[in-house]
C-alpha cells in the first residue's frame, strides 16, 4: 500500500489515518452541535416548529437587559472557592500518599472511587445523607451534636455550602490522581540528593515538587474555574436549583427545554462559553506572567 512512498510520505499518511477517526469525532460531537448552538441563538424558536425566525441579537440583549439572568451566576462563587480547596486536599494527599507509606493501594483506591461513580448515583446517595433526620443528622445526633443539625438541603444560607462539598467530594480524586501522576514523574535522583543536603519534608515540596507540577497545578485551576461556572449534574439532580441552588447552567436549560425558548437558551449557553474562555485566556495570561 505505502510501497511507492516515501517514508516521510508514509509517515504522514500513518499520523493522518490515526487522527482521521477521532477528528472526525469531534467535529460531528462538538463543533457541529456548537455551531448550531450559535445559529439557533439568533432565532426565535420553540425547539419542536418548523418555524423559525430570525431575531438577530434580540436573544442577546434580552438577557443583558434582564439582571435576573446572571443572578444565578453568583451561585458559582462557592463552587470557585469549592474547587480550590478540593485542590489542596488533592494535592496534600498525593504528595502524603507518594511518600513512604503503607498501603498506598487502598488509599489510591478509596481516594479515586467517588470519581468513577455515576453522578446520578451520588446526587441520590447525597440526597438520603443530607435529608432531614438522614444519615448526617443520625451521625450528629450519636456524637451528642445536635444542635449543630440543619436543613442542608432546604436552608438557603446553607444549601450551596453542601452542595459545593458534594462536588468536592466528588472531583477530589479526579485532582489526586493527576497530581500523583506529577509527583511520580520526579526524578528519583533529585530527592535522594535533597535528602543528603538534609531537605526537610516541607522543603522538597516547596523547592521540588511544586516548581515540577506547577503546570499541572495551572491546568487543575483552569478546570476548576470553567467547572465553577458551568456547575449543573449535581444541584440539577439534587435540587433542580430549589432554594436559591439555581445555577447559570440550570437556567439555561429550563429556558431552553422547560419554557421552549430554544433561541434564548442557545443564547445563554453561548454566554457561558464566552465566559469559560475568557476565564481559561486570563488565567494563561496570569501564569504567563508569573513564569
Amino acid at each position: 500500500m505505502f510501497g511507492k512512498l516515501s517514508y516521510k510520505k508514509q509517515e504522514k499518511v500513518v499520523v493522518f489515518l490515526f487522527l482521521f477517526i477521532p477528528l472526525l469525532f469531534l467535529i460531528i460531537f462538538t463543533f457541529l452541535p456548537a455551531i448550531n448552538m450559535i445559529y439557533y441563538s439568533f432565532i426565535d424558536w420553540n425547539g419542536y416548529s418548523v418555524n423559525k425566525t430570525w431575531v438577530g441579537f434580540a436573544n442577546y440583549i434580552e438577557i443583558f437587559k434582564n439582571p435576573n439572568y446572571f443572578l444565578a451566576l453568583k451561585n458559582s462563587i462557592y463552587y470557585f472557592f469549592g474547587g480550590f480547596i478540593q485542590l489542596f486536599i488533592a494535592f496534600y494527599f498525593a504528595v502524603i500518599i507518594n511518600g513512604k507509606l503503607k498501603g498506598k493501594s487502598i488509599y489510591k483506591a478509596i481516594l479515586f472511587f467517588p470519581y468513577l461513580l455515576n453522578g446520578v448515583a451520588i446526587s441520590l446517595i447525597f440526597i438520603f445523607f443530607l435529608r432531614p433526620d438522614g444519615t448526617l443528622d443520625t451521625i450528629l445526633n450519636m456524637l451528642g451534636m445536635g444542635q449543630f443539625i440543619h436543613l442542608w438541603l432546604g436552608n438557603e444560607k446553607i444549601i450551596n455550602y453542601s452542595l459545593s462539598t458534594v462536588s468536592i467530594w466528588r472531583y477530589v480524586g479526579f485532582n489526586f490522581i493527576i497530581f500523583l501522576g506529577a509527583i511520580q514523574s520526579i526524578s528519583g535522583e533529585v530527592m535522594e540528593a535533597a535528602d543528603l543536603d538534609g531537605a526537610t519534608e516541607w522543603q522538597k515540596v516547596k523547592y521540588i515538587v511544586l516548581p515540577s507540577v506547577k503546570k499541572i497545578i495551572e491546568l487543575n485551576l483552569i478546570l476548576a474555574v470553567s467547572g465553577a461556572i458551568s456547575v449543573f449534574e449535581i444541584p440539577y439532580i439534587m435540587t433542580g436549583g430549589a432554594n436559591g441552588s439555581n445555577t447559570f447552567v440550570i437556567q439555561t436549560v429550563n429556558t431552553a427545554f422547560k419554557f421552549q425558548q430554544v433561541g434564548l437558551g442557545s443564547a445563554m449557553a453561548v454566554i457561558v462559553l464566552i465566559i469559560v474562555a475568557i476565564a481559561t485566556i486570563f488565567e494563561k495570561v496570569f501564569f504567563k506572567e508569573a513564569d
